[in-house]
């Protein structure tokens, strides 16, 4: 038993170089199987809706290349819809719809300093996004979703954007702060600023287990703004010793 799968819309082109069939994990060909491999092949119980499944073999080779032989992809795996071939060019319609509907976390970020900086230093930001997956039904299909950060955008709040690009920066420790880093900005002006991380993810979709088909595009997820206050610093001299007295104008919690 055995099965071609094609994720392409009506009309449309493949962005998958790769076509892909299944074949019954122990399957020889014609009405033959493998009898040691039956032995040990994969139970597929307990599936959606308590449906059982098929244990099965995906392979794949390069679209449109004449002449062009099947070879393993991966497996094995348990595929409990054997026919769902009519509706995967809807599923290749939506899937970048669903793509960008699901909670995909766009990471944290992270000042430093924070929540106050300086105006005219250096102000480091770097996020944490991490890969994400999801299980959704389109079509009553069982979707596996893999969404995987790839860049990074920094809206600093005070009109300046930077990116996107592949860095998502890294922290500091504390006696390098106020240094350039690829993510840092600097500002020009005082005041609260909300910093606002947009994070591109590329991703995958598989469809009854089978093998992951590429999302077109790229889905755009923010994180919450996070709000940055600048301060401007002020140097001045004092005659006063606080050692002497404490009291003294400038010292520590007098007024200034």
């Amino acid at each position: 038993m055995s099965g071609e799968i094609s994720a392409t819309t009506p009309g449309g082109v493949s962005s998958d170089p790769n076509e892909y069939k299944y074949e019954l994990q122990c399957h020889l060909g014609g009405g033959d199987f493998d009898t040691p491999c039956l032995a040990r092949q994969l139970e597929c119980k307990n599936g959606p809706d308590g449906e059982e499944g098929i244990p099965v073999m995906w392979l794949s080779r390069p679209r449109g290349v004449p002449g062009a032989v099947w070879a393993p992809h991966s497996g094995p795996t348990c595929l409990y819809d054997a026919r769902p071939e009519d509706l995967l060019p809807r599923i290749a319609a939506d899937i970048q719809r669903e793509f960008q509907n699901l909670p995909v976390g766009a990471g944290s970020v992270t000042a430093q300093p924070s929540p106050h900086t300086l105006r005219g230093a250096e102000t480091n930001f770097y996020a944490e996004s991490v890969e994400q997956q999801f299980d959704i039904t389109m079509f009553g299909q069982q979707v596996h979703v893999v969404a995987t950060p790839v860049q990074y955008t920094w809206n600093y709040g005070d009109g300046t954007v930077f990116g996107p690009q592949p860095s998502m920066g890294g922290p500091l420790p504390q006696d390098r702060w106020g240094e350039k880093t690829r993510t840092s900005h600097a500002y020009g002006a005082t005041g609260d600023f909300q910093v606002v991380l947009t994070t591109s993810f590329q991703g995958t979709y598989s469809v009854n287990n089978g093998p992951a088909l590429p999302i077109p595009g790229q889905g755009q997820f923010s994180a919450p703004p996070q709000t940055i206050s600048v301060w401007r610093s002020l140097t001045r001299n004092y005659a006063d010793d606080c050692n002497t007295n404490a009291q003294g104008q400038g010292c520590p919690g007098t007024a200034r």
